[in-house]
């Protein structure tokens, strides 16, 4: 890996079961008074996925953070997507990392939707268990996601045209489930984001299907990262398979525009926090299985992902031109 970012394309489920029904039911844990300051308490919502139980959407639980402003127009809007420890912290509120981002894409002017995969199934957390044994995948998780788009695009607020998806880790995977052709149900999807970015996304299963990108994507990695590597993405950046210039455009056509994939030297799995780095024997998974896994913070990879993530969705939500 270079020495400094490179940029390729140079381009106990009892216990979870009941916080999600008394959330359901609005009890709201509180906010950061740096996030109230920005915007008002999320709401709690109802989102359904489009996996089905007992021939039934599943109601996702979503925290819906709108963005200040003219209530009258339509904003972009971001549908953030939790890694394998969920979206919440020790205490049961939506971790620092959901707050802060939320805070800050709300200072844009664009609507943040925090969606939970996790608790609604009855699961608190994947990251202690091997990846093949878990009852939520990709394909739960995708379906998740493409079902709140859908909620997303139906709101008289949202702006249906300017949609994107922020995720970590899993859910940096699920970004790329999410956006890549090559699956069936994406293809069939009628709505497809704007943009998309994923924080040290685990990238193999989508390189080895091969990815065709539904919209522009930022990944944003750790070169030292040994839980979720950062070469299988950069081969995936890479081998993308876009439209060709001059091709004609069809619904079902890649975008012609490459990833973009940034390696942040010395950083390890969740880079953008405060925490000091740490190592997590309790994870299965990762470069070295049963080694366990480095975690943790490095100021100027946080400070460098978070310039390069606003640079990004910036470019690609802003209004379009009459």
């Amino acid at each position: 890996m270079e020495s400094m970012p490179t940029t390729t394309a140079r381009t106990a489920k009892s216990f979870y079961l009941r916080a999600f029904f008394v959330a359901c039911l609005g009890i709201t844990g509180s906010l950061t008074a740096a996030v109230a300051a920005t915007s008002a308490s999320p709401e709690k919502m109802q989102v359904p996925s489009l996996d089905l139980r007992a021939g039934q959407a599943i109601p996702l639980l979503g925290h819906w953070f709108p963005a200040a402003g003219n209530a009258s127009s339509r904003a972009p809007a971001i549908v953030l997507l939790h890694g394998c420890g969920g979206p919440y912290g020790r205490g049961g509120d939506l971790s620092e990392r959901m707050q802060d981002y939320s805070k800050l894409l709300n200072a844009q002017g664009w609507h943040v939707l925090v969606l939970d995969s996790l608790t609604p199934r009855g699961e608190r957390e994947l990251c202690t268990q091997r990846i093949g044994s878990r009852a939520i995948t990709m394909t739960e998780r995708r379906r998740d996601t493409l079902g709140a788009l859908q909620w997303l695009a139906a709101r008289p607020d949202v702006d249906g045209k300017r949609l994107a998806l922020l995720g970590w880790s899993n859910g940096g995977s699920t970004v790329l489930a999410s956006t890549n052709l090559n699956h069936a149900e994406v293809k069939a999807a009628a709505l497809r984001p704007r943009a998309a970015v994923a924080f040290y996304p685990g990238c193999e299963a989508d390189l080895k299907r091969g990815y065709a990108p539904t919209a522009p994507l930022l990944m944003l990695t750790g070169a030292a990262d040994d839980w979720t590597a950062a070469a299988p993405c950069e081969a995936l950046a890479q081998q993308a398979q876009v439209k060709s210039s001059g091709a004609s455009s069809e619904k079902n056509d890649a975008v012609a525009i490459k990833p973009q994939f940034i390696a942040y030297p010395g950083a390890f799995h969740g880079f953008d926090s405060k925490a000091p780095v740490r190592v997590r024997a309790d994870v299965p998974n990762g470069i070295k299985p049963g080694a366990g896994v480095h975690v943790g913070g490095q100021p100027e990879a946080f400070a460098q992902s978070r310039t390069a993530m606003l640079s990004f969705l910036r470019e690609q939500l802003r209004a379009e031109q009459p």
